[in-house]
């Protein structure tokens, strides 16, 4: 029983000689391909939003619980808007965030490159202009709000710098009449008549919204120039709520009324982990993909404003869809396994050639040990065929047994055992020539 696991123990003794080499060159590898190996996602990251009671936080809530059943905590933060969340993003004080259509200025060459730290997923749904406003007289026209009070978000958001910009183009300057105020606060100080008209940038579904379109004596502008700010204003969408769709028992509203709307965008930082781009990606489809008042199903999300580059991650997700591994395996697996994949790659390539020379080198090592013998054997024939002295024949007999002894105690695998047994065979043909000489003399 000793001698078998004596023998197992030296065989598996070569088999390491062998492989030694092999290891350490597949070690080397690993290492260097290590190096190209995407770390793995973070396991938390910050979103900023726009107020606690807008469409951005309230989206970006359903973001988070979704991201969590992956593993993934997504932070909320509240701030005034599309302004402070791009100052966020470049201070890497964030890592995604909402920015409405048309806050970052597009570059007169579409191929000139952008210095800057952020990239696009793509628009997730159209934002509406709402124009609120109190009165009998019906306004269909931003020079109709001329030297009226109006609301226009606060400072570092979107809506107050789209609401400044078409005031602008409708030479309404600024000055105490312009307001900043945004949200519920706009909406209550309208239906309380402290104020005339209002700028609300937000989706149909956004609480504000809501509430001022079911808010009596409170009316929603219908842009009758809805054409001319889409020239003037490449990225606003001509939209048209259509009648009745708000309220059907009240019949509100009682006609289709147009608006223009950018988009709102999900915004990274370009260091942000693709597989997080992707995880997103798939939150914003379950999230915007439905159909609404102003979209159809599935037209979100979508590369429509293209103020900043769009990822390279959200371009392959438009074109096929999630990884091949994020379909059908939970996420952290599919990320360890496409990691993996990353690595096993090369040094399977550089696997094949070294197994292909492993064996004639193992086959080497274990037949060196017989040829050892062999070379002895071959010495001690040479010297009895060319210079036998008699006086030394006891010496060569302890030879031939050194080398018979050494023959017998060879462990080597069962496939070689026949060059042992021919070497004992030749050990002893070479012990009969000392016989014949032994005798001629």
């Amino acid at each position: 029983m000793m001698a078998k696991i004596k023998a197992g123990l030296l065989s598996l003794r070569d088999l390491f000689a062998t492989a030694w080499w092999i290891i350490l060159v597949v070690g080397i590898g690993f290492v260097i391909a290590f190096q190209f190996v995407q770390p793995a996602p973070p396991k938390k990251i910050v979103i900023t939003t726009g107020s606690e009671s807008g469409a951005y936080y309230q989206f970006a809530k359903r973001y988070a619980t979704i991201l969590a059943k992956n593993g993934v905590t997504l932070e909320v933060q509240a701030s005034a808007g599309s302004l402070q969340n791009i100052d966020r993003l470049e201070k890497d004080a964030a890592q995604v965030g909402f920015v409405q259509g048309g806050v970052v200025e597009l570059k007169d060459n579409p191929d000139e490159e952008i210095d800057s730290p952020l990239l696009s997923l793509g628009s997730m749904f159209y934002e509406p202009v709402w124009v609120f406003y109190r009165g009998d007289k019906h306004f269909d026209r931003l020079t109709d709000l001329r030297g009226k009070r109006i609301a226009i978000g606060q400072e570092g958001s979107g809506v107050r710098q789209l609401a400044q910009q078409l005031l602008s183009a409708n030479e309404i300057s600024p000055g105490d009449h312009l307001l900043p105020l945004a949200g519920m606060k706009a909406a209550e100080e309208l239906q309380q008549g402290r104020i005339d008209a209002a700028f609300i940038i937000a989706a149909e579904k956004a609480p504000v919204v809501q509430v001022l379109l079911r808010s009596p004596g409170v009316k929603v502008m219908s842009f009758s120039q809805a054409n001319a700010y889409q020239r003037r204003f490449p990225f606003l969408t001509r939209l048209t709520l259509p009648h009745g769709v708000a309220d059907l028992v009240r019949d509100f509203p009682p006609s289709d009324v147009t608006l223009l709307a950018p988009t709102a965008n999900l915004i990274i930082r370009s260091d942000l982990h693709p597989a997080l781009q992707s995880l997103l990606l798939q939150a914003a489809s379950e999230v915007h993909g439905k159909s609404g008042f102003f979209q159809h199903q599935g037209e979100f999300p979508a590369y429509k404003d293209q103020m900043l580059p769009l990822s390279p991650e959200a371009s392959r997700y438009f074109k096929s869809g999630p990884p091949f591994l994020q379909r059908y395996l939970p996420f952290w697996l599919a990320i360890l396994i496409d990691r993996l994949i990353v690595l096993l790659v090369p040094i399977i390539a550089l696997l094949i050639p070294l197994l292909k020379v492993a064996p004639a080198i193992y086959t080497w090592r274990v037949r060196s040990k017989v040829f050892r013998c062999y070379g002895e054997l071959k010495f001690l024939e040479n010297e009895l065929k060319q210079e036998f002295d008699r006086a030394l024949v006891g010496q060569y007999r302890s030879r031939l047994d050194t080398l018979e002894e050494m023959a017998s105690q060879l462990h080597v695998p069962l496939g070689f055992t026949d060059l042992v047994y021919t070497l004992r065979e030749h050990v002893n043909l070479v012990r009969r020539t000392l016989e014949k000489l032994e005798a001629q003399t």
